[in-house]
């Protein structure tokens, strides 16, 4: 159905991981040990909620960019033939939900504590997430693109770049938080937009992934880790990261060059695919005529 239905299910998963998994949505003390955390407290808390503005858009809109929305178009892209099919079957799918619930349950122990979501905070969390995948599906299809101009891909990219490297840095206060809000809303606004014209590609969508994850990549240099371990290790890890996240990219836009470069299997499963359509499409072809 499209990325419009992807972010809003990212954005519902957010919520189940930040709110009702480890609810470090409603942990204003949540990481004590955390340098950051430590000399920034909260300071947009959101009155009868107990919960923090900034940290709402830290957590929530984290997990859908850089959990879910990059991810799935960097993975798209490298394997272009099967981006618009289905990943997995029902196996696959029924796989992958008893381990999602197995790892959620482990953290969920792991974090529950009396500083935690209340159950009033649980149950507006759940009516929130069943809102927004409500809202994923119900939402009207897009129709076919229409003719326009569009912005190269690397212009795109810096200007996604420069958003989200402000979504992380800006400060935790009220206008910091609303300047976000602008910023990333003016974002995801032209991208719909420019998403509805004919000359959008998967190029410009890996753009904008690509954007995200290196900043995540580049912003981990001078974020204090846990742990105190030595800077030898810490940049050693950083680089490591940083160089491993572009080379997942630069082999992402190859295969959009070269989508034909597949492996025998996929080629002889997409020929004998083609050839099983050829005599239907003959007889249609004949029955036409």
């Amino acid at each position: 159905r499209g990325w419009p239905t992807i972010l809003l299910l990212s954005a519902a998963f957010g919520l189940v991981q930040a709110g009702l998994i480890d609810q470090s949505l409603f942990h204003l003390e949540f990481a004590a040990d955390d340098p950051a955390w430590a000399t920034e407290q909260p300071a947009t808390p959101i009155p009868g909620l107990r919960i923090d503005a900034r940290n709402l858009l830290n957590f929530v809109g984290g997990h859908m960019i850089w959990s879910f929305a990059a991810p799935i178009a960097v993975v798209e892209s490298c394997v272009p033939r099967r981006a618009d099919r289905p990943w997995l079957g029902r196996v696959g799918l029924s796989v992958m939900v008893v381990l999602y619930l197995g790892a959620a349950a482990i953290i969920f122990s792991e974090s529950n504590s009396p500083l935690g979501a209340t159950p009033a905070q649980m149950i507006g969390t759940s009516a929130a997430v069943l809102a927004l995948a409500v809202a994923a599906f119900a939402i009207p299809r897009r129709s076919a693109p229409v003719p326009g101009r569009v912005p190269p891909p690397w212009l795109i990219g810096c200007g996604a770049a420069a958003v989200l490297a402000g979504h992380q840095q800006l400060p935790g206060t009220w206008a910091g938080a609303a300047m976000d809000v602008l910023a990333l809303g003016v974002l995801g606004a032209l991208l719909l937009f420019w998403s509805g014209r004919t000359r959008w590609g998967r190029k410009h969508v890996l753009t904008v992934a690509g954007a995200a994850l290196v900043v995540n990549a580049v912003t981990s240099f001078w974020v204090e880790p846990l742990g105190n371990p030595s800077y030898a290790a810490k940049y050693a890890a950083n680089t490591v990261m940083t160089l491993g996240v572009l080379a997942l990219l630069a082999w992402a836009f190859h295969r959009l060059r070269h989508p034909e470069a597949t492996t025998g299997t996929e080629s002889g499963a997409a020929a004998d695919s083609e050839n099983a359509a050829q005599p239907q499409t003959v007889a249609r072809n004949r029955s036409i005529k």
